[in-house]
């Protein structure tokens, strides 16, 4: 896959980097160690998908790079440079945005509100500029390929999908270059789960780094460029899509295939 450089002004090696990188990662809460040395590199232009069991710790990863939860021990590095701390905001101005699996949309609130929820457009630092924010919110939609029937209307109308991209389109507003999402296509129909993988495909074509939390094999297959197993907190094994099957990846996140760490230590 061939990677675009958006910004012509950074020098060749930095653009070069990984979008976000984590090395060494341990947490622990209690005497459970949720996450045990886990490492993950994800590029501009690239979907990454986690896939595992329940506790595999695929949504600790998720909060630990959204600045939720600190590492006990670790770094995680956004172009190279090390985040300094765990701290959401830090973590958005640093460049990353996450879609969590709980969307947080307000459903009283119109969709223009909820894209902008918590940061809204001021005119004079003082009154919401509620134009600014709608033409600004049809946009992004239409940059999604979301499709709603006005920006106006309260969340509480919109179906599961529809509510999906008002949640997507929040973090892509905030133009950031590293989304995080968590089980995007939980619950959705099938016409819903084929509206965001629709949503995941215009990320990349945009240059955005995804990283993907997911069960759905098939959803994967078709949208993600590598897969990256955990299970019991440990990295499994990472796969180019292009070049594994639905089989190996469930016998990775079953533990029926070695690890690859294991199967090299052996050889």
């Amino acid at each position: 896959m061939t990677l675009t450089n958006h910004d012509t002004d950074r020098p060749a090696a930095e653009a070069s980097l990984p979008a976000l990188r984590i090395t060494d990662a341990w947490k622990s809460f209690g005497h459970v160690a949720a996450l045990r040395g886990v490492s993950l590199t994800v590029r501009g232009g690239e979907v990454l998908a986690l896939v595992g069991d329940n506790g595999a710790g695929k949504s600790t990863l998720v909060k630990v790079l959204s600045g939720v939860y600190p590492v006990d021990s670790g770094e995680i590095a956004v172009a190279g440079v090390p985040l300094e701390k765990a701290d959401p905001r830090l973590a958005r101005a640093r460049g990353i945005s996450t879609v969590f699996q709980d969307l947080a949309v307000v459903e009283t609130l119109d969709i223009a509100a909820n894209v902008f929820l918590g940061q809204p457009l001021r005119r004079f630092g003082i009154l919401a500029d509620r134009k600014k924010m709608i033409a600004q919110s049809a946009e992004i939609l239409r940059s999604l390929k979301v499709r709603v029937p006005s920006v106006r209307v309260a969340a509480g109308e919109l179906s599961g999908g529809q509510r999906q991209g008002v949640a997507i389109a929040r973090a892509v507003r905030q133009d950031t270059p590293i989304i995080l999402m968590d089980e995007p296509t939980a619950a959705l129909g099938v016409r819903e789960t084929a509206q965001v993988g629709e949503i995941i495909r215009s990320l990349r074509e945009q240059g955005k780094a995804v990283i993907l939390v997911c069960h759905d094999l098939e959803f994967i297959f078709a949208h993600a460029d590598r897969i990256q197993v955990l299970r019991l907190g440990q990295v499994q094994g990472v796969r180019d899509v292009s070049a594994t099957t639905r089989s190996e990846i469930v016998s990775l996140i079953t533990g029926a295939t070695a690890r690859d760490e294991d199967l090299e230590a052996t050889n």
